[in-house]
């Protein structure tokens, strides 16, 4: 019975082990289509170009007649293989996969035409599809820039974030544009980046971003009970110590989303103006009961 048991479990594994494969393979394909119909649909037909290898990927290729989908796979490849020996094999695998497929659509994609000739509309669009695609790949563990990899491998010896080290490069990237292209496509081109940039950190955190708040209150009681009765979210009182006076405070601590941010703080100003309130934002949120229960 043991050994059914052992079998069927170690069968089911291996089923959702693979569903989480496809279901990756299936999500950065698609972030991966995206970010070819931004490129090639909008940005590069009107001489816009996107930030990191893809942004010299496209100047190289206007500058040489080549398929960007060319420069763009040769490029990023040194960035993976150093991606895979110092951040681990998942991701470079996510990473190529994901950076071969934008170079198939990209070539599949260069001889349809543009869907407008209007430059703003071409920067707004593009900027969104594109950061939708990129954000799609991040948040399923994969890249479609080497930047990205470079920025990780250099945040870890340099005290700046990831962030900072990608727009750093992205100044001379885009600078460069103005000389490939001319100083408002540039400026475009930067436009694009930062609009791109947005959409990529509303895939990846989503719309309902988490945040946790932190309350100090002697109305402790009263304010659990609201949050769970007004907005359905769980709640743990945490025990505390003032450092200055010695008293035994109760924290009462949970788990919202951004949307619901501005409820809280006029439920804790409602019931306990002098409450302490924090809010901070969280990555991820998982176990428990965070899902919201429906209120009747």
């Amino acid at each position: 019975m043991q050994v059914t048991e052992l079998a069927q479990t170690k069968s089911r594994h291996r089923k959702l082990s693979m569903f989480k494969i496809i279901r990756r393979a299936l999500a950065i394909s698609i972030g991966a289509l995206l970010m070819a119909t931004g490129l090639e649909i909008f940005l590069v037909p009107n001489h816009v170009i996107d930030g990191g290898i893809t942004g010299i990927s496209i100047m190289l290729s206007h500058l040489t007649g080549l398929d960007l989908g060319i420069f763009i796979l040769l490029l990023n490849l040194p960035f993976v293989f150093i991606g895979y020996k110092q951040i681990g094999k998942t991701f470079a695998f996510s990473t190529i996969f994901g950076i071969f497929v934008l170079s198939v659509f990209t070539a599949l994609f260069h001889p349809v035409p543009a869907f407008t000739q209007d430059i703003l509309l071409a920067t707004i669009f593009g900027g969104i599809v594109l950061g939708v695609g990129v954000g799609l790949v991040i948040r399923f563990g994969g890249a479609l820039d080497g930047t990205e990899i470079l920025a990780i491998l250099i945040n870890q010896r340099v005290p700046f974030s990831v962030g900072e080290i990608v727009m750093f490069f992205n100044v001379f990237i885009l600078g460069a544009a103005g000389f490939v292209f001319g100083w408002d496509r540039a400026m475009y081109s930067i436009l694009a980046y930062v609009i791109a940039s947005k959409s990529i950190d509303a895939v990846v955190k989503g719309l309902e971003e988490s945040k946790s708040a932190w309350i100090i209150s002697d109305q402790y009681k009263e304010i659990g009970d609201a949050i769970a009765a007004r907005l359905g979210r769980g709640v743990t009182f945490l025990n505390g110590e003032g450092a200055y006076t010695g008293d035994d405070k109760k924290v009462v601590f949970c788990i919202i989303t951004r949307l619901e941010e501005a409820k809280l703080k006029a439920l804790v100003e409602e019931l306990d103006p002098s409450a302490f309130l924090a809010v901070g934002d969280i990555t991820e949120v998982r176990g428990g009961r965070f899902k919201k229960k429906d209120i009747h």
